[in-house]
């Protein structure tokens, strides 16, 4: 398998795809590079070098029992970039993977980089504190802790339907993409997975946002249950220089998959303009 080691000696496992200019993708909890397939297809097939790695704890890479956090998630990241001497990316990001290349940038700033994408992602800050009261509560939270302990492969079928919104009138996917959504899952280690439930919801990424000085695509599905829209990308938003904004009306969490070919073009779009 491809993979790259960091300084703490841990390997993190990425796929290559194609040849042009770079698109690096970082996945949502808890899946792993897989959930992109169909992107990387689709950007190989265009004249792009498409790259996705496991998040560490995630499929194939080390499952770590320390830096499960937004600063060891955007360390990886760093070392995979620099592993590869990638340059001029394209950087997205979904969910959690929308807080690491945030984090990326925060730390490590954006002389690599040509422009990101924030795609369901969960800066600038998911959980309400006095500062961000329109926030979510932290017993969210912690039932998705118990529930995982409890049981987590009935916890990760039942994240499914939140995942894709399948309590709205309409909205359906098939019996392999579920069956797929809850195999990636199971596939992350699952300290790894409780542990990364604090980093996806009490990081603050404010001062990250700040940093960036790239062009930015927020994008966004309107009927999203699992990173609502208000406490995320409408906020983070405001928070950026150069910012453009695209939102999916009655759109999931998942709309990468639901949405397609859709978020595809709107992909290239944003990478050739």
């Amino acid at each position: 398998m491809p993979t790259i080691t960091t300084s703490e000696g841990h390997e993190i496992y990425y796929k290559d795809w194609g040849e042009g200019p770079v698109v690096l993708f970082s996945h949502g909890w808890p899946l792993n590079a897989d959930a992109w397939d169909a992107q990387m297809l689709f950007f190989a097939q265009n004249g792009f070098r498409a790259i996705a790695h496991d998040r560490r704890g995630h499929g194939r890479s080390a499952q770590t029992s320390a830096r499960n956090d937004m600063d060891g998630y955007a360390d990886d990241l760093a070392a995979l970039i620099e592993a590869l001497d990638l340059r001029d990316i394209n950087l997205v990001g979904h969910s959690t993977g929308g807080g690491e290349i945030t984090r990326y940038i925060g730390r490590h700033g954006t002389s690599r980089v040509a422009r990101a994408v924030l795609f369901a992602a969960v800066p600038p800050l998911m959980v309400k504190t006095a500062a961000n009261p329109e926030g979510l509560p932290l017993e969210v939270f912690d039932r998705m802790r118990h529930d995982l302990v409890a049981d987590r492969c009935q916890f990760y079928r039942d994240f499914a339907g939140a995942f894709f919104s399948l309590n709205r009138p309409g909205n359906k996917i098939s019996e392999g993409v579920m069956d797929q959504f809850w195999r990636l899952c199971m596939q992350a280690g699952m300290k790894n997975s409780y542990e990364s439930i604090k980093a996806f919801s009490e990081t603050d990424f404010t001062e990250d946002l700040g940093k960036f000085d790239i062009p930015t695509l927020i994008l966004h599905g309107e009927d999203d249950q699992v990173v609502p829209i208000a406490d995320s990308a409408d906020k983070a938003a405001k928070l950026l220089k150069d910012v453009r904004e695209i939102y999916y009306a009655d759109a999931p969490h998942g709309l990468a998959e639901t949405h397609r070919d859709r978020f595809n073009a709107d992909l290239l779009a944003f990478f050739r303009s």
